[in-house]
């Protein structure tokens, strides 16, 4: 739910490195604003700087340029225990888990609490809660060799929980799990934005993870903001090339589209029961080439997108969109698309 003021909000972030090769600009001039509740995806190609991104916002790294705002705050401005508690509401979760190898999962969850000075039982107490919370309250006294990569990614979870943060700050969280360990841990972070009403910030290079669980997106290229946005508006109209990459997943053969005329038909939602495509070409009398598609069910919708080639007959073409659009699916235009 959105409020007056963002819970976090970047303001011309530069973040320039230095070596002995010369200066490298990592980021350059970005402005976001993430409310409080949102689950927001910031996804970009590696390289890109989203990881350097999500450091600036924890001052783990210091922009060179630009003002970093927590909660009305500017992180420059604090002192240095100032900035502890503040790092202490914005927890981490990384791609490798970095769990303590030597402590069970219980002691791994308690970890935080034990350098913020929470006395041993009382921090043993919200271990255990949070490990039931994630899943694993069986799982006490294991150690992380003994549990699985999305166990081990479920305790980093809990031990992230422990001070209570405001923001949850997700690196790449999911890149080491296989796909369906990957679906279970979004479906948990999920869970806890709704439960515990927790802002989530995702950094990913995957738009299938931004298109499950996040509210809104930021797309970055080139150490730059390319695209903000609700997911909704930049899966269904993507306004940059770097945005229509990551639309188009696997891209779409450019000898076939250039120079002719396709369009493209996004699902956001309509009854996986219902053959739009079928109903259509037997209603339209007229064949079609199915160019592209990335669809998936959830529950009992449908989401995804599909390009097709439409016939060069312009009534005809025209009549096939009219139909689509008459189906109450989101239907546009593909003209020179190059992937």
């Amino acid at each position: 739910m959105n409020i007056s003021e963002p819970i976090i909000a970047l303001k011309n972030i530069t973040k320039i490195y230095e070596s002995d090769q010369g200066k490298f600009t990592a980021l350059s001039g970005v402005n976001l604003e993430i409310y409080k509740g949102e689950i927001y995806g910031i996804i970009g190609m590696s390289g890109a700087g989203k990881s350097t991104l999500v450091r600036c916002i924890n001052y783990l790294e210091r922009p060179t340029e630009g003002q970093v705002l927590f909660d009305g705050k500017s992180l420059a401005t604090l002192s240095d225990g100032q900035l502890r508690l503040a790092r202490q509401s914005m927890s981490m979760i990384f791609q490798q888990f970095n769990l303590l190898m030597q402590r069970t999962a219980l002691q791994n969850v308690c970890f935080p609490m034990e350098i913020a000075g929470i006395k041993k039982r009382e921090a043993k107490k919200r271990a255990k809660e949070l490990l039931e919370l994630v899943g694993l309250g069986d799982k006490l006294d294991a150690y992380p060799s003994q549990l699985s990569g999305g166990q081990k990614q479920r305790i980093a979870i809990a031990r992230a929980l422990a001070t209570n943060p405001k923001v949850l700050l997700c690196d790449e969280a999911t890149s080491a799990l296989d796909p369906s360990t990957t679906q279970a841990i979004l479906a948990l972070l999920k869970e806890i934005n709704e439960k515990l009403g927790i802002t989530i910030v995702i950094i990913t290079h995957e738009m299938k993870v931004v298109e499950q669980i996040c509210t809104h997106v930021a797309i970055i290229a080139e150490s730059k903001i390319a695209e903000v946005g609700t997911v909704k508006e930049v899966f269904t109209h993507p306004k940059s090339k770097v945005g229509e990459k990551l639309v188009y997943p696997n891209g779409i053969p450019d000898e076939k589209l250039i120079g002719k005329r396709c369009c493209r038909i996004v699902f956001d939602g309509t009854s996986a029961y219902d053959p739009a495509i079928a109903s259509m070409i037997l209603e339209c009398q007229v064949p079609v080439n199915i160019m592209y598609a990335d669809m998936k069910r959830v529950g009992d919708k449908a989401l995804g997108q599909m390009v097709i080639q439409l016939p060069e007959n312009e009534q005809l073409a025209n009549k096939v969109i009219q139909n689509l659009k008459d189906r109450q699916l989101v239907v546009e235009e593909v003209y020179d698309y190059v992937g």
